[in-house]
């Protein structure tokens, strides 16, 4: 099947476009959440150790994590609107997650925090971002964003 429908992009282009718009939604409800989130509110779900990571995260890890989701969901917007600052937003969305992960991980002890399983959203969210920012980049080359 062609890339492409009678010049415009397919069907596929639109539902891809409309789950990272609501994937980076989610990640913003998400991080409202955790910055909205009372160390009270933090009990019923997390331990002590946990809501002291949490708590305890830098300023900039924090920024890194607002930065990431609100550059996704301008990348996915941007790309629905079929606009080339969709490449450019998902990079920087990648490389915030990437700064927030080296904060959680790197120097954080987060795999001590959270266990095997903490790794499993934040993996996730690597290969997500890394994907809509090679997606962005074949639409690109296909002419379905200028």
């Amino acid at each position: 099947m062609s890339d492409v429908l009678n010049g415009r992009p397919t069907t596929n282009f639109w539902i891809i476009g409309g789950a990272a718009l609501v994937w980076n939604l989610i990640g913003i409800l998400f991080y409202v959440s955790e910055v909205t989130a009372t160390p009270e509110a933090m009990a019923e779900s997390f331990s002590q150790a946990q809501i002291d990571f949490l708590i305890g995260k830098p300023a900039w890890a924090t920024g890194a994590f607002a930065v990431a989701v609100n550059a996704g969901a301008f990348g996915s917007l941007f790309l629905l609107l079929r606009k080339a600052w969709a490449l450019p937003m998902f990079a920087l969305s990648l490389a915030a997650v990437l700064v927030q992960n080296v904060h959680a991980f790197g120097m954080a002890n987060g795999l001590e925090i959270w266990g095997m399983n903490g790794l499993i959203l934040p993996g996730v969210v690597i290969v997500i971002a890394v994907a809509l920012l090679l997606y962005s980049q074949s639409t690109k080359k296909r002419g379905w964003i200028s």
